[in-house]
């Protein structure tokens, strides 16, 4: 019945465990993705029962904040290894 379920979160849109599954998928394939949902909805079920905290849902793009300069210099090199020379100008929020 996880499976199950965990095969349909990953189909889902929006959520942390879509972006969970759409990350590990790319990288060790769709069974084991849907394994690793698997799992990681079965802490959540067990942390909140334990606790007696309602679920919260970190979102899709919760893997995004993770070395995020990392990621824009290697997203950087890559677009110029392809030819395309950026125009950077810092971003002001």
């Amino acid at each position: 019945m996880l499976v199950q379920c965990a095969k349909v979160a990953g189909r889902g849109k929006g959520s942390y465990f879509a972006a969970q599954y759409q990350r590990i998928a790319a990288r060790r394939g769709k069974n084991r993705a849907t394994m690793a949902v698997a799992h990681s909805m079965l802490i959540a079920i067990y942390h909140v029962l334990k606790e007696g905290v309602p679920f919260r849902d970190l979102g899709a793009d919760y893997y995004d904040g993770f070395r995020r300069e990392h990621k824009i210099r290697n997203y950087l090199k890559r677009l110029q290894a392809l030819g395309w020379t950026p125009e950077l100008s810092p971003i002001t929020a």
